[in-house]
């Protein structure tokens, strides 16, 4: 199954949510003698409310209204003009693969406070570089719950990759350091590191994620070489929340879209590209291991907005 299947099956919820509403106001504004006219109010309103329902956020519907009144009165129509300006939205965000920087093993953090599905995350990640022909290597450095260890286990057996783990309780860099050394020793990269997400003791969580920070460097010139985000779709707003709390203490540079299978509120990707300039590196479909994808805009913005599938 393609992305555009597998985007479009997860963006189902969504979809059902707003296709019948879009379309009624797409075809209001076709009505013959509207064309080459400014948008009218009702049908801007109408749109406007859409937005906001999909959790596309208050920032991101203004600037989408802004463009579709612009670029309707110049004879676009109204769906591709939605569909141009969130493109334009995504676009204006940093690039989403990070450009190889020639050291090895390339070594990323995976935060994001608990109940997310950042645990999970991570083997499916290691599944999904594995496939593609990477060597990965999970360090279990949330050596705060005996769970999540024990959880982190399961999952890279089922990817069939190395888990380097501790006893509960172990300095989390520690860890790290072990991981780094086994592997560089058996020629893995990348180094995927699940961190703890006890974002209440802010103060205990960034010296954690800084000392971890400090070994890597120490290890592996500019690592850590990705921070990848961990989010929950179905919180909508609150999640952007969440983000800038992690893109303070951590450096995160990219988003991991979990759950989006489960939410109707889709139009969240589209809210944290225009706030916070993060790229979106892969989405979560559904919860098998096979069900977290590379996030393509195009694909989700069609998936999103075309008529038909």
């Amino acid at each position: 199954m393609g992305f555009f299947d597998r985007i479009r099956e997860g963006l189902s919820k969504t979809k059902q949510q707003i296709v019948e509403r879009f379309d009624e106001i797409v075809s209001q504004s076709e009505e013959p003698g509207r064309k080459g006219r400014p948008i009218d109010v009702d049908t801007i309103e109408a749109l406007e409310e859409l937005l906001i329902m999909a959790d596309v956020g208050v920032a991101a519907t203004d600037r989408i209204i802004e463009a579709v009144k612009k670029q309707t009165a110049t004879g676009k129509s109204l769906r591709d003009a939605v569909k141009d300006e969130i493109r334009a939205i995504f676009a204006s965000v940093p690039s989403a693969v990070p450009a190889p920087n020639g050291h090895m093993p390339h070594v990323v953090l995976i935060v994001g406070v608990n109940g997310t599905g950042k645990t999970t995350t991570v083997g499916k990640l290691a599944q999904l570089l594995k496939i593609s022909g990477k060597k990965p290597l999970v360090v279990a450095a949330d050596t705060f719950r005996a769970a999540a260890v024990e959880q982190l286990e399961i999952w890279a057996n089922r990817a069939g990759v190395d888990l380097i783990r501790a006893r509960e309780g172990a300095d989390p860099a520690a860890v790290v350091f072990d991981g780094i050394a086994s592997g560089k020793a058996k020629g893995r990269d990348p180094i995927l590191v699940d961190t703890a997400g006890r974002l209440h003791t802010k103060v205990n969580l960034m010296n954690e994620l800084e000392k971890i920070r400090r070994v890597a460097a120490r290890e592996v010139t500019g690592a850590p070489h990705e921070v990848l985000l961990v989010l929950d779709a179905t919180v909508g707003q609150n999640g952007l929340t969440q983000a800038r709390e992690f893109m303070t203490i951590a450096g995160v540079n990219g988003v991991v879209l979990t759950k989006l299978d489960g939410t109707a509120k889709g139009g969240i990707a589209v809210a944290i590209a225009c706030e916070l300039k993060l790229p979106i590196r892969y989405v979560g479909v559904g919860e098998s291991i096979d069900d977290l994808i590379p996030f393509d805009v195009n694909e989700y913005v069609d998936a999103l907005f075309e008529t038909k599938w």
